[in-house]
């Protein structure tokens, strides 16, 4: 099976020369993240935003000779998507591997879930890398993947038999999570399985959790669009509350922040719920760089409001939006053993 790239961006993702500098990230994510074999199809799909972190990635593809087809968002549908395009799922159902590399927009959400939605009933090993830059590609998927999956690893033995986790932070968060046992806990440490897709940097483990309590300093970053909006939040930090699993308070020096945060939040009926309790486990990265797709993977908590990707934890609710929040500097006790302090481990890779 041959290859076959959409027309613009053609030139830049086979034959234009890109900076060597995002190969060995590039070379991470496929030979490393997704391990893609010589006999594997592969669905890449981008945008003019990312096409020269794309022209990497496909020249990594075709380095283990694996046939693909790239996809490019612009030259299929306009954008912000109100659908993935047909083209794109009718690809996928034929692949065993897809990477997602792409800058979203406002009001997208629904198209990536019609993508995940193909990747779970199919089972494609699936890297999904919204939102993708020169300095994530420099710094979070240079990782040492198979270490950052041994702390996963630790991590998930201890939090999955846990009945509460508590999480503190030097900005004021003090956040108590009890657990349910009937959910399942995930590790994205970067190894993608057809079991998970995960985000490329990898690096956290997760579950849906039974109740959550306390307030969270969000010192960090919120995500989907109103990461880019926002960024860092070092400076104006976003404080919220949460009772018995919903966000009942929000507060913050920026106002429309704010707003924006509690209309995205309230959305639809779930979208106040506490849907995703994570802690990052990506160990190479240092900081919060103002891009959630690596600063969820920080050492620390996070948690998600909405969707509870309950087809994989077994939370048998929905919701149409997800958000996550992200915090520096955590302390985190599981069933009172102290694993973390400021954000470091306790426990060895």
């Amino acid at each position: 099976m041959g290859s076959r790239v959409t027309p613009i961006l053609a030139e830049s993702l086979k034959n234009r020369p890109f900076d060597p500098e995002l190969t060995p990230g590039a070379r991470n994510a496929v030979r490393t993240c997704l391990r893609i074999q010589p006999e594997e199809k592969v669905t890449i799909i981008t945008d003019h935003a990312c096409g020269e972190i794309a022209a990497s990635i496909v020249k990594e593809v075709e380095a283990v000779r694996a046939p693909f087809h790239v996809f490019v968002l612009e030259d299929l549908a306009p954008r912000p998507l109100t659908a993935l395009p047909a083209e794109i799922l009718e690809d996928m159902e034929t692949s065993q591997v897809s990477i997602f590399a792409v800058q979203v927009q406002a009001n997208e959400l629904r198209s990536r879930m019609q993508m995940t939605e193909v990747v779970n009933r199919r089972r494609i090993r699936h890297a999904h890398m919204v939102n993708i830059n020169r300095q994530i590609m420099l710094e979070g998927m240079r990782a040492d993947f198979l270490k950052v999956d041994r702390i996963s690893a630790k991590v998930l033995d201890l939090v999955s038999v846990a009945k509460q986790i508590r999480a503190k932070s030097a900005a004021g968060s003090d956040l108590v999570a009890d657990l349910e046992p009937s959910y399942r806990w995930l590790k994205t440490s970067g190894l993608i399985s057809p079991d998970k897709w995960g985000n490329l940097p990898g690096g956290e483990v997760f579950t849906t959790p039974g109740e959550v309590n306390g307030t969270f300093v969000i010192d960090g970053v919120v995500g989907d669009y109103l990461c880019a909006k926002f960024g860092d939040l070092k400076e104006t930090p976003l404080t919220i509350r949460v009772k018995a699993n919903r966000l009942t308070e929000v507060h913050s020096d920026n106002k429309e922040l704010e707003q924006d945060f509690w209309a995205y939040t309230h959305t639809d009926e779930n979208s106040d719920r506490v849907g995703e309790f994570a802690i990052g486990t990506n160990i190479e990265v240092k900081d919060v760089i103002g891009h959630i797709l690596q600063d969820e993977k920080f050492p620390g908590i996070h948690i998600a409001f909405g969707n509870p990707y309950g087809e994989h934890t077994g939370a048998e609710w929905y919701s149409s939006t997800h958000i996550d929040v992200v915090g520096r500097r955590f302390d985190i006790w599981v069933d009172g053993n102290h694993i973390m302090r400021e954000g470091k481990f306790l426990i060895e890779a």
